[in-house]
């Protein structure tokens, strides 16, 4: 009786084993496949981590029971080993050296959530965009990317445009004043201590949310870069989809109501992020000058967007950072959902996230160099 209860879970496993390292395999799949017909495929790059770490798993218990299945699998993490080279940074951690030569650019960006505070609050103790902005000043950049940035032309709203040219010294923006009758200013930006020669801005296709593709060009030792910074489409979850991923989570409450409504909001967000991935591949085609490309992109290493955006870029995370990279602060602690990239004209020399929670994201910091022979 011990023995075919054995046999029949020893079987069962195998069978569970293979079932994971198709579903493995599928979502490997995922940069490579057209969102708007391969939806379905594209939702297994959220869940890639997990499938890696029990594949992973796997590989060790069988390694142990039968090396022959511990061998198939271990093929099979091969086959997917590129879509693990752009999870994990292979890099001991280091500290960030902030002294900053010349001929060195350091950049930072960050969706600041609208810093937090969006009217003026004379509650020290709730004041959390003066953290954030001491926090900005801190690192000593060059370019600031700011994605989710509010500013407002109304006294009772914080003036956030004007507070940082000042205050942080970055005189040189450029920014959309997408003009609505509110006075309320709401898209992604770029500050600059060095001069703005030119600049661009590129809406996406309806119905996208409104934060478009902008472009800003400096002259940095004779030379010209050209930095863009986006907001691809987010998920839109509110308070009560947070509330149901957290059900799911627990098992209360059904599994499959509070499952329709976040997989919808996750099908239509990848949809669009797939256009407008195509639509940022192209003018990074158009750039004559180095790029450097900033964003949060709202979506994981392991998918269509983050494939189709880098193309042959350097990631700025995989060259200097370490670990997984999480840069969103919610949901799962596998989502690095922001990044720098730079074209090969460009080399990294640090990096670092700065994990202070003030927004929902975490703070990205690099150096960068124009490499002398390009």
């Amino acid at each position: 009786m011990v023995t075919r209860f054995r046999t029949f879970f020893l079987r069962l496993f195998i069978i569970l084993n293979f079932i994971l390292a198709g579903v493995f395999l599928l979502a490997c799949l995922a940069p490579y496949l057209d969102p708007l017909k391969w939806w379905f495929i594209s939702w297994l790059g959220f869940i890639f981590p997990f499938l890696f770490i029990l594949l992973l798993i796997s590989v060790f218990f069988w390694l142990f029971l039968k090396p022959r299945y511990s061998l198939l699998f271990f093929v099979v993490l091969l086959i997917g080993w590129k879509s693990v080279g752009v999870f994990f940074a292979f890099h001991l951690p280091r500290d960030f050296n902030y002294k900053k030569p010349n001929d060195v650019l350091r950049i930072v960006t960050w969706n600041v959530a609208r810093f937090v505070e969006i009217k003026k609050n004379s509650n020290p103790g709730s004041q959390v965009r003066l953290k954030m902005m001491e926090q900005l000043l801190d690192q000593d950049a060059d370019i600031l990317c700011l994605q989710e940035f509010h500013s407002s032309a109304l006294s009772a709203y914080y003036d956030n445009i004007s507070y940082i040219r000042k205050k942080l010294r970055y005189p040189y923006f450029y920014f959309s004043y997408d003009e609505d009758g509110s006075k309320q200013y709401y898209s992604s930006i770029i500050f600059s201590r060095i001069p703005i020669i030119d600049s661009g801005i590129v809406y996406y296709p309806s119905p996208s949310l409104h934060e478009p593709l902008i472009h800003a060009d400096i002259k940095f030792n004779d030379d010209t870069i050209r930095i863009f910074t986006t907001h691809l489409q987010s998920v839109q979850f509110k308070k009560r989809d947070y509330e149901r991923i957290n059900e799911i989570k627990h098992y209360e409450d059904s599994i499959v109501s509070n499952s329709k409504t976040i997989f919808s909001k996750l099908k239509r967000g990848i949809e669009r992020r797939s256009i407008q991935a195509n639509v940022i591949k192209d003018q990074l085609r158009q750039s004559q000058y180095p790029v450097i490309f900033c964003g949060d992109f709202n979506d994981v290493p392991n998918s269509y967007t983050y494939y189709t955006v880098r193309g042959t870029m350097r990631d700025a995370f995989l060259e200097k950072g370490s670990g997984i990279g999480r840069s969103f602060t919610s949901i799962s602690p596998t989502l690095r959902i922001d990044y720098i990239l730079t074209s090969k004209d460009l080399s990294v020399l640090q990096f670092d996230l700065i994990k202070k929670k003030y927004s929902d994201h975490y703070m990205l910091i690099t150096d960068l160099k124009l490499n002398p022979h390009r």
